[in-house]
């Protein structure tokens, strides 16, 4: 058995970035006052923006962008490969870009399965996201569905 230890590693980062251990945290971009919990991966080519905060257990796939003072709440999974062929796929090529707008806030549990987010939407707790959310408003459910605009 190989054992391979969490690591931070290759990360571009701003000023004032906190990074709770353990994290798997490689090839990305963290901006000024990111906050990342504990037991928390972000993978290659992801950018955190400016205030943003990422609490434990979350998963952050290759190619998310989050856009300033974003809140991720606890165990959160973005997920870019949509098994469009049945199987899950290698080739990075067929994945999706994930972008969320600034000020947008993510409930505990829920998943991310969408290509955007707009500014200022709320994800509530548990919620699926299968679409693209382009009204800044409310979402819930599975499939998260808008509750009320902002």
């Amino acid at each position: 058995m190989k054992i391979i230890n969490c690591e931070i590693r290759d990360v571009t980062s701003g000023n004032n970035v906190r990074v709770m251990s353990p994290a798997n945290i490689y090839e990305c971009e963290l901006h000024d006052d990111v906050f990342i919990g504990p037991f928390v991966e972000i993978q290659k080519g992801c950018v955190i923006g400016r205030g943003s905060r990422v609490q434990s257990h979350s998963f952050i796939c290759e190619n998310v962008t989050l856009g300033a003072n974003c809140f991720i709440g606890h165990n959160v999974t973005f997920a870019n490969d949509l098994f469009k062929c049945g199987a899950p796929d290698a080739d990075a090529r067929n994945w999706i870009n994930i972008t969320l707008g600034d000020n947008v806030s993510i409930g505990s549990g829920a998943t991310i399965l969408t290509d955007a987010i707009c500014s200022g939407s709320v994800i509530g707790a548990g919620s699926v996201v299968v679409k693209p959310v382009t009204v800044k408003g409310i979402y819930a459910g599975n499939p998260a569905r808008l509750i009320r605009a902002l």
